[in-house]
């Protein structure tokens, strides 16, 4: 029998709502610039043609309610609120009835981004991973259920930085749907379970600084919640 040279890292896991079981997460894929008034606001043209994706470490995972140191590298990190879709099973190839089907639950997220670092590469053309991909860069609160929190649409999304709102949105807003989004995703991709979608985040995304508290809230989930460290 094989043995590892080193011990693996921990399987990143989300909890879930009314129950103890986690849900093992296998990849975290994100949809850009998915609100028109958020496009615009990072200078951008709105894209309705299809969604597009980039993607985060399932390692890069924090559960709701931790601290995050501030991350190296940077000096302008930004927050970004989301829906998170959960997925339970197989897709390939789906239709968007299908797509929807295979949704396990659904959570608040926030997509923590090295703003300076993600401006430099889009200048050089360059991957957005050193903005986008690093520890700490995606923060899960618990999932609901699919069926006890349907269907998506004009539920409230909104972020608070120390009880001031910044982002303020409804997800019927969002250009590409979650159905549209796992139908497209699914051309490209075995879909699986374990398999998390951030959907986009609305305007108003900002600078946060160390000692800043973050909620966001999407309605009728529960809430993402973050502390924001010192650098160490």
């Amino acid at each position: 029998m094989s043995e590892y040279l080193f011990d693996p890292a921990p399987q990143p896991t989300i909890e879930v709502q009314g129950t103890e079981a986690l849900y093992p997460i296998h990849r975290i894929f994100c949809v850009g610039r998915n609100y028109e008034a958020h496009a615009r606001e990072m200078g951008t043209e709105v894209d309705r043609e299809a969604p597009f994706y980039f993607t985060k470490s399932a390692h890069a995972a924090l559960p709701g309610g931790a601290t995050l140191s501030y991350p190296p590298g940077t000096a302008d990190l930004h927050h970004e609120m989301e829906l998170a879709v959960a997925l339970g099973e197989t897709v390939f190839r789906a239709n968007r009835v299908q797509s929807v089907q295979a949704v396990f639950g659904y959570g608040c997220a926030l997509d923590m981004t090295r703003r300076d670092l993600q401006a430099k590469a889009k200048e050089k053309r360059r991957p957005w991973d050193l903005g986008k991909d690093f520890e700490g860069a995606v923060v899960l609160a618990p999932l609901t259920r699919a069926g006890e929190w349907d269907p998506v649409v004009s539920q409230a999304i909104r972020l608070k930085v120390n009880g001031e709102m910044r982002q303020d949105a409804t997800l019927d807003q969002m250009i590409h749907n979650v159905a549209a989004i796992i139908s497209d995703l699914s051309q490209y991709y075995h879909l699986r379970a374990g398999d998390v979608i951030l959907t986009g985040t609305p305007a108003g995304v900002g600078a946060v600084k160390a000692g800043d508290q973050l909620v966001g809230q999407i309605d009728g989930l529960e809430p993402v919640r973050l502390t924001l460290g010192a650098a160490v």
